[in-house]
């Protein structure tokens, strides 16, 4: 097998580490909320600490790879989301749980950005667009974890016994695909050699905005499925990781067919229709008490969002007259932020109407979002670019 073949492969499973230990605190959600006694609004709170580590560290992770390197930064985040899964079951004091999902948050961002630049070297290697492949096994991840919890609680393990599984698992994979990864010097010589970028413009944060109103759906899932699932569908705990995993199984399809489904329709028309089927899925899923149709609801939300910020991210990097390094960064740190800071928006909204009304103003803001990028869409394709330069890191 070539060198070039066991990076791809190394750093997929470095993706499914990712999303299956982001998903396998899914369905500890509602565990953590009954065990300290939280409402939705003081658990919008403490998952906010989840967004802020990770937004703290992934400005600064350039900087570790640097220093460090990005294979060492891959394995100590890895390293840390395994070890830090199974006091997210036991802790018992709001401030600990805190800071433990500071921590998780902190690792989480740190392997997102170090992943994503060894996906890079590998994509431009490769010489093609394979990063929706990447993504499709972070989902992958996430299906795995939101329901590997469940199957194995139904197996007979504790809860402990569980958790403790899957973390030696992802220590397992972490620390076996180490050597696969490329080497930091072939990642990290174009950052060594460009340390400016230009100063984001309208349409740069357009798209931004369009991928954090997106994103929030993905934080939406991940925090807030669970909880809806069990508190407004009276669905037992055994199962409450399988909204996360009917929206997960259906956005890993659509991102591995991804390349295929916008070389067929066009871009334009994925963003569109993936805005109104995933509006839709989720104004299903809270206006009808049933279960099923909450299933089908994620479903559909995974279906119409997978390929909604690839593309963003794809036409950001060809905006013209701006580096791909430059524009990247701007848009992933918006969506980002709508994957990991969202959920706590979510919260305060529930805590002042309900859930499910919090879960539906995500849905028109997704409508609303398709809506944005086709009356922006030419704007943002001819762009002009500022001059202006500032120093980064």
């Amino acid at each position: 097998m070539s060198d070039l073949r066991k990076a791809r492969i190394a750093n997929s499973l470095m993706f499914l580490v990712c999303g299956l230990g982001v998903a396998s605190w899914a369905p500890l959600v509602p565990l953590a909320k009954a065990r300290l006694g939280l409402d939705n609004g003081s658990l919008g709170l403490l998952l906010l600490f989840f967004g802020v580590g990770a937004m703290i560290t992934m400005p600064l992770t350039g900087k570790l790879v640097t220093r460090f390197g990005s294979k060492r930064v891959i394995v100590v985040s890895g390293t840390l989301i395994a070890a830090i899964l199974p006091l997210l079951l036991i802790l018992d004091h709001t401030y600990q749980m805190s800071i433990c999902l500071l921590i998780f948050g902190a690792s989480t961002g740190g392997i997102n950005v170090a992943m994503n630049a060894q996906a890079i070297k590998v994509q431009r290697a490769y010489g093609k667009h394979i990063m929706s492949s990447f993504h499709g096994l972070y989902s992958i991840g996430g299906l795995v974890g939101s329901l590997g919890f469940g199957l194995l609680l139904k197996a007979g393990l504790d809860a402990m016994s569980t958790i403790i599984f899957i973390s030696v698992l992802l220590v397992l994979i972490t620390y076996s695909q180490f050597t696969g990864l490329m080497s930091d010097d072939a990642v990290e010589t174009q950052d060594k050699t460009r340390k400016r970028f230009t100063l984001p413009s309208a349409a740069l944060l357009i798209l931004g905005a369009i991928c954090f109103i997106s994103a929030l759906a993905e934080g939406a899932m991940l925090d807030w499925s669970a909880v809806f699932l069990t508190n407004n569908r009276h669905l037992s705990i055994e199962f409450a990781g399988v909204g996360y995993a009917m929206f997960s199984v259906s956005m890993a399809i659509m991102r591995l067919t991804g390349d295929s489904v916008i070389a067929a329709v066009g871009r334009l028309k994925v963003v569109i229709w993936g805005s109104i089927v995933a509006s839709v899925g989720l104004i299903i899923a809270v206006c009808f008490p049933y279960v099923s149709l909450a299933l089908v609801g994620f479903l559909m939300v995974g279906l119409g969002c997978a390929n909604i910020i690839p593309i963003l991210f794809s036409t950001a990097g060809n905006m013209p007259g701006l580096s791909p390094a430059y524009a990247l960064p701007v848009v992933t740190s918006m969506a980002y932020a709508g994957i990991l800071a969202g959920p706590a928006l979510i919260g305060f909204i529930a805590q002042l109407l309900t859930l499910p009304v919090a879960l539906g103003v995500i849905g028109v803001c997704i409508l609303f979002a398709g809506l944005i990028f086709k009356i922006n869409d030419s704007r943002i394709k001819n762009s002009p670019v500022s001059e202006e330069f500032v120093e980064v890191f």
